[in-house]
């Protein structure tokens, strides 16, 4: 299972890379695995603001449909308008172009994991 070095991670299975003054967040290998097949998408729209713990948006898969939360407070800058006619992008390629949204806004001072300790929190929940 991938859990790339360069991101920031959540308990609740959201990855962030820092991107300057905002940050780019998708859903982990690990979480699109236990999701199934991503069948529908509902993202925030640019310019809506988010809470940091608050739903930002759903996952839908064949199995359920699943609450994202954002990671941090902010604006959205952008949304992965590719999911709106792909949303298996979320399965076939996490980290890259299953990406879900930008948000301006910082991760100073955010409870966040690191690969090591995000890797931990997987082995935990998978015994």
């Amino acid at each position: 299972m991938s859990i790339p070095q360069n991101l920031l991670y959540t308990t609740s299975h959201e990855w962030i890379r820092v991107e300057g003054d905002s940050v780019v967040i998708g859903i982990t290998h690990y979480a699109q695995d236990q999701l199934g097949e991503v069948v529908f998408v509902e993202l925030p729209a640019a310019g809506d603001t988010v809470e940091a713990g608050e739903e930002m948006g759903t996952l839908e898969s064949v199995k359920a449909v699943s609450e994202m939360l954002a990671p941090i407070s902010g604006e959205v800058i952008e949304a992965n308008e590719a999911l709106e006619d792909n949303p298996d992008l979320v399965n076939q390629s996490p980290f890259d172009e299953g990406w879900l949204v930008k948000i301006k806004g910082s991760v100073e001072g955010m409870d966040l994991l690191d690969t090591e300790a995000y890797a931990t929190l997987i082995e935990a929940e998978q015994h």
